[in-house]
């Protein structure tokens, strides 16, 4: 919806009547509104206006909505229901009190790392719930996490989430680079669906966040954070906050970053282990991280990856044009 279309103060929406507009995600307006059935007060999801008639748009509403459904945890949002008003669909989800953590980021960091780890292992608690149910968020940051007035983080918006016998959906007006790639993990950024791993990446950008204020890779526009994900060096904190960060936390974040899946922590389970007895941790990966081989091969860069996209559609459309022509 544009500003001039969004709902406002007291406006009524099915039999929900909006009482605040709260926010703007990649592809939806949220209100806080008041359920006149209920007598509750929830959160509506409502696809903006380029998003309407998109037939995908209400399946990842529905998927949105399972998903929550089906976990159980105080660090899951609490989905109620969806629907469908005038030809819209709706998301309807529990009201949170509390901020998002990327307020949290520009208001208190650097963060202490006993802080970074309590907060970093409520959220690794939380995904090992999902990821024992068989759901992958894949869109894990800041925006996609409330902070409670009691500390406690919740973790919102699974409308990209991959589910068990998920099929790939195609959203309209989505791409990867309509968003921020600061979070994407390697494989995402190669067209890759991901798993428990990509996760597990995505954490380790916010525990570095966390501890420093910034991301970990940077660049001046969407391409070249995305180059910096497949073949920047891993920025080791033991070394960038010496005395303040220890190897055996730096390790933790490498490890959670490494560009090969294989080479992260195989599950969340396993993450909480060492996140629980970080003392223990092997440092020996600080060495390696930055070593010879690191760099990622050609064929992985977003130019490469662009191009082959770009000339696979341009194939895609004179084969197309050929069978037309051959019907005519």
């Amino acid at each position: 919806m544009s500003k001039s279309s969004m709902l406002q103060i007291s406006d009524q929406f099915d039999h929900f009547q909006i009482r605040e507009h709260i926010a703007k995600g990649g592809m939806s307006d949220i209100y806080r509104a008041y359920d006149l059935l209920s007598g509750q007060e929830v959160v509506l999801k409502i696809p903006d206006r380029m998003s309407i008639g998109d037939p995908a748009q209400f399946e990842r509403f529905q998927r949105e909505l399972e998903v929550m459904r089906t976990l159980s945890h105080p660090a899951i949002q609490q989905g109620l229901a969806s629907g469908n008003y005038n030809n819209t669909p709706y998301l309807v989800t529990g009201l949170i009190d509390g901020e998002s953590m990327r307020d949290l980021i520009h208001r208190a960091t650097p963060m202490r790392p006993e802080d970074s780890i309590n907060l970093i292992r409520k959220i690794a608690d939380g995904l090992a719930h999902c990821h024992d149910h068989g759901i992958i968020h894949r869109d894990l940051k800041p925006e996609n996490i409330l902070i409670t007035q009691e500390g406690q983080p919740i973790i919102i918006d699974f409308g990209l989430a991959l589910t068990k016998g998920a099929h790939r959906v195609t959203y309209a007006n989505f791409s990867s680079a309509a968003g921020t790639p600061d979070y994407m993990a390697p494989e995402q950024i190669e067209g890759h669906r991901g798993d428990q791993r990509t996760d597990i990446y995505a954490l380790g950008i916010m525990m570095f966040e966390l501890l420093t204020g910034r991301t970990p890779f940077s660049g001046d526009n969407n391409m070249a954070v995305m180059a910096q994900h497949l073949k920047g060096a891993i920025p080791r904190l033991d070394k960038e906050l010496k005395g303040i960060v220890s190897p055996q936390l730096a390790a933790f974040v490498v490890r959670c970053l490494q560009r090969n899946p294989k080479e992260r922590y195989s599950d969340m389970h396993t993450l909480l282990a060492e996140l629980d007895d970080l003392e223990s941790i092997d440092i020996s990966i600080l060495e390696r991280a930055a070593g010879p081989g690191s760099e990622a091969p050609f064929w992985r860069s977003p130019v490469f990856i662009a191009v082959g996209s770009a000339f696979a559609l341009l194939i895609a459309i004179i084969i197309l044009a050929l069978i037309l022509q051959h019907f005519k």
